[in-house]
């Protein structure tokens, strides 16, 4: 699967999916999608009340042009709140800012109200942000659910059989902050 690749080559690792799982959610679930062209890669879930983005990759060749932005406004013509997961900016990764910087400057907001605390395969802690976009102001509490369900229905598809565990403890890694 040359575009998993492409994923695994620009994504850290702890943050990618098997890519049997990937495979099956693509193939098993109206829900899910990949979009693949010579300029981008994403593959995102569109649910009835929200999208939730889990890859965006715009290549290297086009990264500057506004390709990011034509995606992501055709997402937003949906009308539908918007979610994704990002890293905070790591000193090691330059690229981390840049991804932040992108989806502020597109109108997303960091759910600054829900801590998101996963496990990687040695179960050591690392953080994501919650980032989101609503056509019309938003709770956070709105974007805590939807963000559960998205867990749950897609980074826990079918988990246990390719690692043994839920890659998202639900009851642990999306809390408020106090």
């Amino acid at each position: 699967m040359e575009w998993y690749e492409k994923l695994s080559d620009y994504f850290p690792e702890h943050e990618m999916k098997h890519p049997q799982q990937l495979k099956e959610l693509i193939e098993e679930n109206d829900y899910y999608h990949k979009e693949e062209t010579d300029d981008y890669l994403m593959l995102y879930a569109d649910f009835p009340s929200f999208v939730f983005i889990d890859y965006l990759l715009v290549t290297s060749n086009t990264r500057g042009k506004g390709m990011g932005t034509k995606i992501l406004d055709r997402l937003k013509a949906k009308g539908k709140l918007i979610i994704l997961e990002a890293e905070p900016v790591l000193p090691k990764d330059s690229d981390s800012e840049r991804r932040l910087r992108f989806y502020y400057r597109n109108g997303f907001k960091k759910a600054d109200l829900i801590r998101y605390v996963r496990r990687d395969e040695q179960d050591e802690p690392y953080t994501m942000h919650v980032l989101y976009w609503s056509p019309a102001g938003i709770p956070q509490a709105i974007v805590l659910e939807k963000m559960e369900l998205a867990c749950d229905e897609i980074h826990n598809f079918r988990s246990k059989r390719h690692y043994g565990r839920e890659l998202v403890d639900l009851d642990e890694a999306l809390k408020w902050k106090h």
